[in-house]
């Protein structure tokens, strides 16, 4: 289900996470289309927690130190990496309204960005929105094998560590389901949503410079399971 409003309408942040807190996220038909419209989709993806799946290749570049990760380092990049171009994607739905008003949740503590770098460079990341005990994942990138999938794994250990009870994905892809991700009516959703905003979680509970092989232990201890 969505809406469009008009390209005049005003959206502030605080609108922006008041929508969040009932299930309804903005997106654009394109980044030149300076409208946006609100959705609601009647099956709604998402990646339990304790359910997260990491495969013993991808462990094993977790582990390697191949890449390095921070967080909150370099979130106006990151946006501005998921809102590029891509070989297989020409167009995106992250136009610069949507930049400004997560650029602005960002400022308020409300948005976080996971980087991936590699020899200096910026080659993956990923970022969402952080409310209560959820986090809406928005979108993520890669310009190196593997490097989205350890900003992911790196997202989900700090969510896990900071009592986080809900990772939105917005839809299921079959890279997400590699994950463990699953598809729920709407109605299912608003009841895990609903439960998520009952506390506040604590995105910084990890250090910022969180190892890898620390990372896979969070998501591997038994009471996880």
């Amino acid at each position: 289900m969505s809406s469009r409003d008009s390209a005049s309408t005003e959206i502030t942040p605080e609108l922006l996470l008041r929508a969040y807190a009932c299930g309804i996220f903005p997106m654009s038909e394109s980044a030149d289309d300076p409208g946006l419209f609100w959705v609601e989709p009647e099956i709604r993806g998402v990646i339990p927690l304790n359910g997260f799946c990491v495969s013993s290749r991808l462990a094993r570049t977790v582990r390697s130190g191949k890449f390095s990760v921070t967080v909150d380092r370099a979130f106006k990049r990151v946006m501005s990496e998921c809102a590029a171009p891509k070989p297989d994607r020409e167009d995106t739905w992250i136009n610069k309204r949507i930049r400004d008003l997560y650029g602005a949740l960002h400022e308020m503590g409300h948005a976080h960005s996971v980087e991936v770098w590699q020899d200096g460079d910026l080659v993956g990341g990923l970022y969402g929105v952080s409310l209560g005990r959820a986090f809406f994942g928005e979108s993520m990138f890669h310009h190196a094998r593997d490097a989205s999938k350890v900003a992911l794994v790196h997202l989900v250990a700090r969510l896990l560590a900071g009592g986080y009870g809900l990772l939105d994905t917005q839809y299921v892809t079959e890279h997400l389901r590699s994950f463990g991700a699953i598809e729920v009516p709407r109605e299912r959703y608003r009841v895990l949503l609903d439960a998520a905003l009952d506390d506040v979680a604590d995105f910084e509970a990890l250090p910022a410079a969180t190892s890898g092989e620390d990372a896979l232990a969070i998501i591997a201890e038994p009471t996880r399971s």
